[in-house]
């Protein structure tokens, strides 16, 4: 019995909050306000119904008061095709009928299955309101008339147009009844009305499917900025702390007995750290800002690959250089991609290769291709420095963008089945090339 008590006012407790919980009052709320909305098109309606009619009064008449509301609706549908009608809608379903903002659309509506899919809503949501705002008027002066009507005698002889049943003393002994019915009747229809919008709104406000493809494609292109700023930060940091590394160590073990050594050292680590902290700037700004660089352009082959040498000899690894192409004939794209392509390679010869071997790097023109060869010899697993893991799949994709194509593995013509710092122990070579085409598809 104790559980069927509890199971009952749990019951009651649930039916409360259907009713009039804080959802129920806020979607009551989004009635009021259609009904709110839909007064100008009613007075409208009586403009037409008045003369039609032959009615000097139609707001004396209950019949043509509905006439004239459902001829305002034809005009509210129409006035719903301006642009911000889906919009302001579409925030209030969200606000006020608890609606997931994934599931509704809030730019205007461009197509004409999106305009009568919007006539439509704005329809429904004037002609539930307009009902619901009624009876919000007049329902709860009359139940409470018939609540306290057995306590006042003289409510029963007023002019109050009250039914002539109601002078029966079983009726009057009903009346609070009746009276409270009326209010949960009123409170059951708004909340009625209030879930059948909210049930409707995806469907009449929510993305048709050239939305959601535009949606995906914005998605889409964002992401791809993304992977485009992680691999900027990627080459252009992940190369600085390789390289300072590589610095500060050889500086470390000359430290007493090359002073000059260590001076040139510590200025290449300076001029590395404020060109990577103008990059990061930089890359951060787009960030920030969604907007390009605003610190300067990004480094190409043609200005800025000598600065790079210099700093990578800076920290004593012994590198080789053979420049045959022109930089200054390059497209910008290319020269510039081809630049974080050097510098990758150069990071992973550091990180991968150590301090103590040499590193050979070819630039040059072959065939209207640029062809970018790093080549160092394998060290064991042991001596390699950690980090990387990503740099190869950072030249794969900016090769694969320009249409070009990557090989790196150990010895001489290794496909592209290498992975970056899985460097086998023993005798061998490590070689990357990149094959760009310097007339690439746009």
């Amino acid at each position: 019995m104790v559980t069927t008590a509890v199971e009952s006012t749990g019951g009651v407790r649930e039916f409360a909050r259907l009713l009039l919980g804080r959802r129920a009052r806020l979607r009551w709320v989004h009635l009021i306000l259609g009904g709110a909305l839909a007064m100008p098109y009613v007075l409208l309606g009586e403009v037409f119904v008045g003369p039609i009619t032959g009615s000097q009064n139609v707001f004396g008449d209950f019949r043509l008061q509905l006439l004239s509301f459902a001829a305002g609706l034809p005009l509210a549908a129409a006035t719903s095709l301006f642009p911000l009608t889906r919009p302001l809608e579409a925030s209030a379903v969200r606000w006020l009928c608890g609606v997931d903002a994934d599931l509704l659309v809030y730019g205007p509506a461009r197509t004409r299955a999106a305009k009568g899919r919007t006539a439509a809503w704005f329809t429904l949501h004037l002609g539930f309101g307009g009902i619901v705002a009624g009876m919000s008027l007049a329902v709860p002066p009359f139940a409470v008339v018939l609540i306290v009507l057995p306590l006042f005698a003289w409510l029963r002889d007023s002019r109050l147009g009250l039914p002539e049943v109601l002078g029966h003393t079983w009726a009057l002994a009903l009346s609070p009844v009746a009276g409270i019915a009326c209010l949960l009747a009123l409170a059951g229809c708004a909340a009625g009305a209030g879930a059948l919008l909210a049930r409707w709104a995806p469907a009449l406000l929510g993305p048709a499917p050239e939305d959601r493809l535009a949606a995906a494609e914005a998605r889409a292109a964002d992401l791809a900025v993304r992977n485009r700023l992680a691999r900027e930060l990627h080459d252009s940091v992940g190369h600085a702390l390789s390289a300072v590394t590589l610095q500060a160590s050889a500086a470390r073990r000359v430290l007493d007995s090359d002073p000059e050594f260590v001076r040139e050292a510590l200025a290449a680590i300076e001029d590395t750290t404020r060109r990577t902290v103008g990059e990061l700037d930089a890359v951060l700004g787009v960030l920030r800002d969604g907007d390009t660089p605003g610190t300067g352009p990004a480094p190409t082959l043609a200005v800025d690959l000598g600065g790079l040498l210099r700093r990578v000899r800076a920290g004593g690894l012994r590198l080789t250089a053979t420049l045959t192409a022109d930089p200054e004939t390059l497209p910008p794209v290319l020269s510039r991609e081809a630049y974080r392509i050097v510098q990758e390679g150069l990071s992973n010869a550091v990180r991968h290769a150590g301090d103590d071997v040499e590193v050979t790097l070819r630039v040059e023109l072959a065939e209207g291709h640029l062809e970018i060869t790093v080549e160092n010899p394998l060290v064991p697993s042991d001596s390699q420095r950690p980090g990387g893991g990503h740099g190869l799949r950072g030249i794969a994709d900016r090769a694969r963008l320009l249409g070009g194509t990557v090989e790196a593995g150990a010895g001489a013509g290794t496909g592209s089945g290498g992975s970056e710092g899985a460097s086998p122990q023993g005798a061998g070579m490590w070689r990357l090339h990149v094959r760009l085409p310097v007339k690439f598809p746009a």
